[in-house]
Formats: C-alpha cells, structure tokens, sequence
C-alpha cells in the first residue's frame, strides 16, 4: 500500500510462553543490553543452576526470549527479589512486563515465599508506574550502581537513586 492509499491498522495477536532463560538464549537477547550485561546474565544463569536464582523469559512462536528478568532469593530470606527486567523495546506496552512478573511471583509464591521486592530507578516512572499497577508499593529508597558498557566499549560506572518496593503474594 502506498502513501496515495492511506494506511490501514491490524491487531496481530501471537501466543506466548514462559520458561527458564537457557545460556543458548543469550545472543537472541543482544536487544536486552550490551555485551558486558549478557555476561553478567550468563553469570546469573550459572547461579540458576544451584536455585540461588530463577532467570525467566517470555518467549514468541519461534522460541525466542521477548522479555527476560530474574529473580533472586539471596537477598532477603522471606522475599523473592525480581531484577534486570526487560521487554524488547518494540514490544513494550504489549503486556509482556505483566505476564514476567506474574509469571516471577508465582515462581516465589512456589518457593513457599510470600512476598515480592524489588527496586526502580527513580529516573524510570513508566517502570515504576506498571508495578504500581500490579499491586507494589514503595517503602524506601536506596542508591545502586552497576558497570554498563558505553557505545564505545568503555566501561563506566552507572550511579542512581532506587525506589524500593515490594507486593505481599
């Protein structure tokens, strides 16, 4: 269809699931951060291994990791911690966030566990504004920091405030 034509709008609905993130799955999820992130996930999956963490991803028809994030049970002995969620950018506000936490509460809730955290950064209130939709409430505030690579491969250093929240299971 040309410009002259107009434009016409579809709704294309395609199943989903969710599974385990598998190290195979790591260059499939290039969209999710740079190369420095993708080793630290393939370190998050070695934990995985020993159920010190769950790593999630929802993933399309072929397979294929969309939306990613893990959870962590070190951190708190009564709480599941979810971090390092993320939605391919093009998928965004299509549901996919809600389906992995969903999907990541009920991996805690399975722990035996009743409570899930997490921390969003300040500077993120689309984020924040999706878990306070799914039921999280704030509690507090902490600063984070993390190495990110740069577009020029340098790594520095990424400094931040957190709001910390958390929703009873």
């Amino acid at each position: 269809m040309n410009a002259e034509e107009g434009s016409t709008a579809a709704t294309v609905v395609l199943p989903v699931s969710v599974r385990d993130l598998l190290p195979r799955d790591l260059p499939a999820c290039a969209w999710s951060g740079s190369a420095t992130h993708l080793r630290h996930v393939e370190r998050e999956l070695a934990r995985a291994a020993t159920g010190e963490v769950d790593y999630l991803a929802v993933c399309g028809p072929a397979n294929l990791p969309v939306a990613v994030g893990g959870i962590d049970y070190t951190v708190s002995h009564s709480a599941g911690t979810l971090w390092q969620l993320a939605v391919h950018p093009a998928l965004q506000s299509c549901g996919l966030g809600t389906l992995l936490i969903r999907a990541a509460e009920r991996r805690i809730r399975d722990r035996g566990l009743r409570r899930a955290e997490l921390a969003v950064e300040e500077s993120n209130p689309r984020a924040r504004a999706l878990y306070e939709r799914l039921g999280y409430t704030a509690y507090g505030r902490e600063p984070d920091a993390w190495d990110e690579e740069g577009p020029d491969g340098a790594i520095r250093r990424h400094e931040t405030m957190c709001v910390r929240m958390r929703k009873a299971l």
